[in-house]
């Protein structure tokens, strides 16, 4: 018999540490081998790790919402399934891993045996996870020493704070019940009344907070400049019509316009390989390869952007398995850091939400974005002066003003609109 330590997997080279968002066994529980144990959030992409072995959890050593450096042992598995084990119970298991050590955001930790010399020596003692969120919840530690504890000898535990919280200014703290608790790796909002609002505090996950800094980051570093216009895609709306089914048959994917608008800004980057680069101090480093990233929304976390490589070098229908693909592994939290590295360029979609119009933010070190709105209906004036019922969309080419002029902006717009307006499907897939 062997007890097998799983340690905080490394998702690519320069990320250190990961967090648990959900565990998806509890001590005493079989599992299979490589069925999924955990979910873990980096700063970079959120995954689903597999067990390395078949056999019975016997301790889970950190909770959900603790950051681990990477290569730390962060769970325990028997694989010989005859063998006595002492397995933590799940009653008991939460207060246990509340007790272990836990990255904080001032970096202190303490193991629970600390916890227990601690509280013998006369004054109370606050797991490194309740003073994490009584700071969070702008908690003093005067305040803390209100709430009687439910814990192992009167210790405020992580339910007494939440029971706390979610009565707070309404009646004094007393002791409280442990909370149902949630499976969603997005934290529960607590509740409070600062002055006379009722507000909700919800922490950010991982993925949030690095969404937010590269947005700031992408903000202060380039001047953002949007050129706009209208595509008329009555053309590619009755292809698509006629040869959708025909290509769901043959490749097994839906054919989208996602696919047919990538397939036209990698001609449009072709044709202006400046936009396809990145500034390096006063340098201008031109890519000859085209690594199209593509904006995928993952549900409740946002959304991440996996890169179709050498997308200059695929036809539509190359364009179209990479895409599924890369959703697919995006769906299922399987992307690796590959990838999401190397984009060049990139395309958001925000039609497929039903908006008309954006302006979206340039995802560095890349000089310019595209964004298309949703297929409308519209009633059309034609060049012949006629009226017209036609299949309208606006594009959004934004750009990097410190190397992209209004001019080459607008030019590369005008492409992408001409490749989409003229294109033959039948003849390209």
């Amino acid at each position: 018999m062997a007890k097998i330590e799983v340690v905080m997997p490394q998702m690519g080279e320069s990320i250190t540490t990961g967090t648990i968002t959900k565990w998806h066994k509890q001590p005493g529980e079989v599992i299979e081998l490589d069925a999924i144990l955990l979910e873990i959030s980096t700063d970079k992409v959120e995954s689903e790790i597999p067990s390395p072995v078949h056999g019975k959890i016997v301790q889970l050593l950190y909770p959900e919402g603790a950051t681990v450096d990477v290569g730390k042992a962060i769970a325990i598995i028997e694989d010989d399934l005859q063998a006595k084990v002492d397995v933590t119970t799940k009653a008991s298991v939460s207060e246990k891993m509340e007790e272990a050590p836990i990255s904080t955001s001032k970096g202190e930790e303490l193991s629970a045996q600390a916890s227990i010399e601690a509280e013998t020596e006369g004054f109370r003692f606050y797991t490194p996870l309740v003073k994490a969120m009584a700071k969070e919840a702008g908690v003093p530690i005067s305040e803390l020493k209100n709430i009687k504890g439910s814990g192992a000898g009167g210790r405020v535990n992580k339910s007494d704070l939440e029971a706390y919280l979610g009565n707070r200014g309404k009646a004094p703290a007393a002791a409280s019940q442990p909370l149902q608790k949630t499976s969603s790796t997005v934290p529960t909002g607590t509740s409070q009344v600062r002055g006379t609002d009722r507000v909700e505090i919800i922490a950010m996950d991982n993925m949030r907070k690095t969404i937010a800094k590269n947005m700031v980051i992408s903000k202060q570093t380039s001047p953002h400049v949007n050129s706009i216009d209208e595509i008329d895609m009555t053309n590619l709306v009755r292809i698509r019509e006629k040869i959708k089914n025909e290509f769901k048959k043959r490749e097994g994917i839906n054919l989208t316009y996602s696919h047919f608008i990538l397939y036209s800004i990698v001609q449009a980057l072709k044709e202006h390989p400046l936009v396809n680069s990145s500034i390096e101090g006063d340098n201008i480093v031109i890519k000859k390869d085209i690594h199209l990233g593509c904006a995928v929304a993952v549900p409740g976390n946002g959304l991440v952007v996996p890169v179709i490589k050498n997308a200059g070098e695929l036809n539509l229908t190359g364009i179209a398995r990479q895409l599924d693909a890369l959703a697919q592994k995006a769906k299922t939290k399987k992307l690796t850091m590959d990838d999401l590295s190397g984009g060049t360029y990139t395309f958001t979609n925000n039609g497929s939400f039903g908006t008309l119009i954006a302006t979206p933010v340039i995802l560095q070190p890349q000089v310019g974005i595209f964004c298309t709105g949703v297929i409308k209906k519209r009633v059309m004036v034609t060049e012949d002066d006629a009226i017209a019922i036609r299949s309208m969309m606006y594009g959004t080419h934004t750009y990097d003003h410190r190397l992209i002029d209004g001019e080459l902006g607008s030019k590369f717009l005008a492409t992408v609109k001409n490749h989409l307006e003229t294109m033959n499907p039948e003849k390209l897939i």
